[in-house]
């Protein structure tokens, strides 16, 4: 079955579950925000435009992959969408500790590397999953995703901005919500090879939220609307940063340190991120799983940058986590 089609889908194929309401509108949503999303990034560059692949897993499903490329703000980018289902692989089922057999999993995933060194490359998510049980009912669902800043250079006032917005859209839903969610992206966007250098400046992560969880004590409508919240603040989290800084000089030096935290960016993602393991196990389309990975990194034996460089500062920062509100 085709992605485009996942929303008027009655059953899944060769077996007898049937798509939850929510599970059919959750994937007609995403696509809604992938148009919404890739259009103001567009706008933004002024230039390049996102081509759309769509494509078909064999095993169930598929998605719409669109990526932007050699622009005037933005190097390399995606933006994705998938609704996937079918039977769970025993090995995932073991990593995740369930005996149900069948899923659906739908969200939307982009990554966008910009081209100025002084602009941060930037990470989102939002998705929702469902497990079956044999009849064929829902037996558990749960959402995840977040959003999540890289830069290369540290402007504190572009920090603060970012996840103060963030904390803006999170606070409705509960005051405990963005620092219990700031504290997890610290925590999962380490590379613990590197003896848990961080990836960037961090911003909120969320996984296995379900509904009445202790630890946000949100309805499955509230669930979705909190998905709706975040996918609102990262524009407007985003954006003004990219607008600030996309216009300022850099040379050669700038590009070497941007390609060298780019590679600890390429680390992280080939060998922590969940999403890319889950993708690459459950038989996704491997060029949209990898879209992920900028078009330019380095790496360089035991680099390190000059004691009080603004490279040694962004470095202090990556092992050390701030808090910014």
């Amino acid at each position: 079955m085709k992605f485009l089609e996942i929303c008027n889908v009655d059953m899944l194929t060769d077996t007898p579950l049937s798509l939850s309401l929510e599970a059919r509108q959750w994937a007609s949503d995403i696509r809604h925000w992938q148009n919404e999303i890739c259009q103001a990034l567009e706008t933004e560059d002024g230039q390049a435009t996102f081509r759309s692949d769509t494509w078909e897993r064999p095993a169930g499903g598929g998605g719409i992959t669109r990526i932007i490329e050699n622009g005037r703000v933005f190097e390399k980018g995606g933006v994705n969408t998938s609704a996937v289902y079918g039977e769970l692989p025993e090995n995932l089922r073991q990593l995740m500790h369930t005996p149900h057999r069948y899923f659906f999993a739908a969200g939307l995933s982009l990554v966008i590397h910009p081209l100025n060194p002084y602009v941060p490359t930037v990470h989102a998510n939002w998705r929702y999953f469902e497990l079956y049980d044999t009849d064929g009912n829902v037996a558990d669902r749960w959402i995840g995703g977040g959003s999540d800043l890289t830069p290369y250079y540290l402007f504190e006032e572009d920090a603060r901005h970012f996840h103060l917005t963030l904390k803006h859209a999170m606070d409705p839903f509960g005051k405990n919500l963005y620092p219990m969610f700031k504290q997890e992206c610290d925590n999962y966007f380490r590379n613990a090879h590197r003896d848990g250098e961080a990836r960037g400046i961090g911003g909120v992560f969320y996984d296995y939220i379900r509904p009445a969880d202790t630890r946000a004590n949100l309805s499955l409508e509230q669930l979705f609307a909190f998905q709706r919240a975040g996918k609102e603040a990262f524009l407007a989290a985003y954006l003004p940063i990219v607008r600030r800084r996309k216009n300022m000089p850099y040379g050669e030096k700038e590009q070497y340190w941007q390609e060298i935290r780019r590679g600890r960016y390429v680390e992280f993602n080939l060998i922590h991120d969940r999403g890319t393991l889950f993708g690459l196990k459950t038989g996704g389309r491997t060029e949209s799983i990898l879209m992920s990975l900028p078009p330019r990194a380095r790496w360089v034996y035991q680099y390190q940058p000059e004691p009080g460089s603004p490279e040694a500062a962004l470095l202090e920062v990556c092992q050390h986590p701030r808090q910014w509100v």
